[in-house]
C-alpha cells in the first residue's frame, strides 16, 4: 500500500507540471511528423513502395519480353519502369547511381529462341552490396522463373496437341504456343494458392527483409526515444527527495527501501506506458502505422518498452545528485541509445558494422519488435525475442538502481 501511495504522490506531481505534456505527447507528435516526411521514400509518395526495376526491351513487339513485363508488374517486390533508348543508353549508371534498383534487358531474338526450346541469356543488372539490389534480384529471378515455367506449360501442351491431332501449318504451332503461354502467364499473374513465411525475427536483424521508410520508421522511432526524454520529470522527484533528506529516511529499513523504491519506479512505469499506448492509438490513426493489425504483440512491446524506460529511469534518478545531473544523463541516454538504437533512420541502411553495434543497444530490439509488426507485417511470435532481450536490460538497470540505493544507506 505505501508503494502505491508513494507511485499517486510521484504522478500527482507530474501531473502537476504542464511541460510534462510537451514532452511527453506533443514534442514526439511534432518529431514523428518532420521525420516521417524527411523519411518517406520517393515510390512510396507516389503510391507505390516497390522497388524500381529498369526495364529495356530490344524485342520490338516480342510476345515474350511482354509477358516478363507483366510479370514484374505483379510483383509484390518490384515494379517495372520502361526505359526509352536514351535512358537504355545509360542503364549501368542509372543502377549504380541508385536511380533503380537493379535493371532487366531482353535482347534480341529472345522469345522465339526459348518458344524454341533453347536457352537464351537476359541481361540483369544489380548492387549485390546493397539490401534493395539483392531484393530486386529476388524480385526479377521469381518473375523470370514463372516466364520460364509458363513456357514450358505452353510448349508441353503445344506437343502434346501436335501429337493427338497435329498443326496444319507452323504458323499455326506458333499460335497455338502464343496463346498457351498467355494463359499461363495470367495464372501466374493471379495464382490461387499463396503463402505466407512467417518468422520470430531474422538471423541476423541488421538483413531485414525490408527498410523502413515514413512513419512506419518515424513513429516508432520517437516513441522510444521520448520514452527516454520523458523520464527527466520523473527521476528528478528522485533527487529532490535525496536533496530533501526524505529519500534516505525511507530507504532506512528493508521494508521501507522496497516500497520506496517499488513507488518510484511503478510511477515511471505507468508513465512511460500511457505515453507510448497513447503515442500508439496517434500512430495508428493520425500517420496510418498499422500497430492494431496485431494488438497483443504492440501491447507486449508497449509493456516491456515501459519497464525497460521506467529503470533506466529509476538509475538515472539514483546516480544523479543534482537536477542538472538528471537532464545532462538523460539527454545523454536519449542522443545515445536513439541515434545508435535506429530510432533516427533505419540500421538497415547503416552498414554492417554500424548495425552491429547498433543491436548492442535495447533500444534496437524496440525498434525491431514494433517493426516487425507494422513494417514485415509479423504477428505476436516475432516479438517475442526483442520483447526477451528489452526485459533483460531493464532488469539489468533495475538491479543497478537498487544496488546504488542499497549502497547509498551504508
Amino acid at each position: 500500500m505505501r508503494a502505491t501511495n508513494l507511485a499517486l504522490k510521484d504522478l500527482l506531481q507530474i501531473a502537476r507540471d504542464w511541460k510534462s505534456a510537451l514532452f511527453l505527447v506533443v514534442m514526439p507528435i511534432l518529431f514523428t511528423f518532420f521525420f516521417g516526411l524527411v523519411l518517406q521514400p520517393e515510390s512510396a509518395a507516389e503510391g507505390d513502395a516497390r522497388l524500381p526495376v529498369g526495364f529495356v526491351d530490344q524485342e520490338v513487339g516480342g510476345q515474350v519480353g511482354a509477358h516478363l513485363e507483366r510479370l514484374l508488374a505483379a510483383s509484390e517486390v518490384v515494379r517495372p519502369v520502361p526505359l526509352d533508348e536514351e535512358e537504355s543508353a545509360r542503364v549501368e549508371q542509372l543502377v549504380d547511381e541508385g536511380e533503380l534498383a537493379a535493371a532487366i534487358v531482353v535482347p534480341e531474338g529472345f522469345g522465339q529462341a526459348i518458344l524454341a526450346g533453347q536457352q537464351p541469356r537476359l541481361i540483369a543488372l544489380a548492387d549485390e552490396g546493397t539490401t534493395a539490389g539483392r531484393a530486386a534480384s529476388q524480385g526479377i529471378e521469381t518473375a523470370v522463373s514463372r516466364l520460364l515455367g509458363a513456357v514450358q506449360t505452353a510448349r508441353i501442351s503445344a506437343e502434346e496437341y501436335a501429337t493427338a491431332q497435329g498443326f496444319d501449318t507452323e504458323d499455326a504451332r506458333w499460335s497455338y504456343l502464343e496463346r498457351g503461354l498467355d494463359l499461363a502467364v495470367a495464372a501466374w499473374e493471379q495464382p490461387p494458392l499463396t503463402v505466407t513465411e512467417e518468422m520470430a525475427a531474422p538471423s541476423d536483424p541488421a538483413e531485414g527483409s525490408e527498410v523502413p521508410g515514413g512513419f512506419a520508421q518515424s513513429s516508432p522511432g520517437m516513441i522510444v526515444q521520448f520514452a527516454i526524454f520523458g523520464l527527466i520529470t520523473s527521476a528528478m522527484i528522485l533527487v529532490l527527495e535525496r536533496q530533501a533528506g526524505a529519500l534516505k529516511l525511507l530507504l532506512t529499513t528493508p521494508p521501507s527501501r522496497v516500497s520506496g523504491i517499488g513507488g518510484h519506479v511503478l510511477a515511471m512505469f505507468l508513465v512511460v506506458l500511457g505515453q507510448v499506448l497513447l503515442l500508439l492509438i496517434i500512430g495508428q490513426f493520425l500517420f496510418d502505422v498499422d500497430y492494431m493489425r496485431a494488438p497483443v504483440a504492440s501491447l507486449l512491446m508497449a509493456t516491456v518498452l515501459a519497464f525497460w524506460a521506467a529503470s533506466l529511469g529509476l538509475l538515472i534518478g539514483a546516480v544523479s545528485k543534482s537536477q542538472e545531473q538528471v537532464i545532462t544523463l538523460s539527454l545523454i541516454a536519449m542522443f545515445l541509445f536513439a541515434a545508435l538504437g535506429g530510432a533516427w533512420f533505419p540500421l538497415e541502411v547503416a552498414g554492417e558494422a554500424f548495425a552491429t553495434v547498433g543491436y548492442v543497444m535495447p533500444t534496437a530490439w524496440a525498434m525491431n519488435g514494433f517493426q516487425n509488426i507494422v513494417v514485415r507485417g509479423l504477428g505476436l511470435s516475432s516479438v517475442l525475442l526483442p520483447a526477451g532481450i528489452l526485459l533483460a536490460y531493464g532488469l539489468v538497470f533495475f538491479g543497478l538502481a537498487v544496488w546504488q540505493f542499497g549502497f547509498e544507506t551504508r
